[in-house]
């Protein structure tokens, strides 16, 4: 009971730190870092509100913008394939991070389990560790947002 009574007031306290270093707007990009808003218009959104808990309240873009994103054309240069998980939620807009981009720029992704495909902003990713999604963009190509799906990633 007394380790539990002692410990207690350090657990408190590391909530609130917790709390507060998520609160604070993140100044850790660098010059080579890929932007934070995604430029391309019609695959933007605005941010989520910083209150947002659900996936509804984290995917700000209009049912016209995911509409648009599906209706994307067939074509592309083939950059490779990639297995990707879920990215920042906090970022808004269709994109994807990725090491098969060279440089920032319109692209699609490919589900290949289903073939579904959506239009994104290819955003380059130093390393080989995957790729990451948005929110957005895995909503549209109905994949769970705790999966790791394999995509095809194609460049404009």
């Amino acid at each position: 009971m007394r380790i539990t009574l002692l410990i207690l007031p350090f657990a408190l306290a590391s909530c609130a730190e917790i709390e507060r270093i998520a609160a604070r707007p993140d100044t850790s990009a660098t010059p080579g870092d890929p932007p934070a808003a995604v430029v391309t218009p019609e695959l933007a959104a605005p941010p989520p509100p910083a209150a947002a808990v659900t996936v509804e309240q984290f995917d700000t873009t209009t049912e016209e913008q995911r509409v648009a994103a599906a209706s994307v054309e067939a074509g592309g240069r083939l950059l490779g394939t990639t297995v990707a998980s879920l990215g920042d939620p906090g970022r808004a807009g269709f994109w994807i991070e990725t090491d098969l981009a060279s440089a920032q720029g319109r692209g699609r992704i490919v589900n290949t389990a289903t073939g579904a495909d959506v239009e994104v902003e290819l955003l380059p990713l130093s390393g080989d560790a995957g790729s990451r999604v948005s929110l957005a963009a895995l909503r549209v190509l109905g994949i769970p947002l705790t999966d790791l799906p394999t995509l095809e990633v194609y460049a404009f």
